[in-house]
């Protein structure tokens, strides 16, 4: 079966004309008179995008991934060192050792409370050494969405249109994606020599 890219030509309007064909891996960038028109198959999302020619504002390669996991992974790290330094420089236990519960609470009938509140005191003097192991766990945890936010990278043509957060992008090839990039420019905006009648 015939891929669409080789057969842009049912898809020219009347009076339109192919420019440049670039092939991108699996993907191909077809530039004609009138409209730049990029065939994405093999990815998730639409098979076929186009825009019009004046509304592409240029053509660059960038590399980025999933930016949720750089988000969580920035967070997790933020928070930990936190709390590892809170930890090194709150001083409960220096703070907390002169507090101490009577010795005859029995006749005053609260043994219980005072009991409960010796607990609290003594969760609270360890308390530096939990926030110091919490921020060792987040950090540890930081690993794991950094480690995934580095898998999903991905060089990619970017082709930027003039809307505001819009772009096409196709997968860029590790070698010579730059020179791609350069000689789509070069199609795409006008006052160059590859530009179509």
């Amino acid at each position: 079966m015939s891929r669409w890219s080789d057969r842009v030509e049912e898809l020219l309007y009347d009076g339109e004309t192919v420019a440049e064909r670039v092939e991108v891996g699996t993907a191909a960038v077809v530039v004609t008179s009138h409209r730049v028109l990029a065939f994405t198959p093999e990815r998730d999302g639409p098979n076929f995008q186009q825009a019009d020619r004046p509304n592409v504002t240029g053509v660059s390669v960038e590399s980025g991934g999933d930016s949720t996991f750089l988000r969580y992974a920035v967070r997790a790290t933020i928070y930990g060192l936190v709390l590892i330094v809170a930890g090194l420089l709150l001083p409960l236990d220096a703070i907390l050792s002169d507090v101490a519960m009577p010795e005859s609470t029995g006749q005053l009938g609260i043994g219980g409370v005072l009991g409960l509140f010796e607990q609290l005191l003594s969760l609270l003097r360890n308390l530096d050494e939990f926030m110091q192991l919490a921020g060792a766990l987040l950090l540890l945890f930081a690993i794991v969405p950094f480690g995934v936010y580095l898998w999903s990278r991905e060089r990619s043509l970017v082709i930027d249109l003039a809307e505001a957060d819009e772009s096409i992008r196709l997968p860029a090839p590790d070698s010579n994606g730059e020179t791609i990039a350069d000689g789509l420019e070069r199609a795409i905006l006008p006052g160059t020599d590859h530009e179509a009648g």
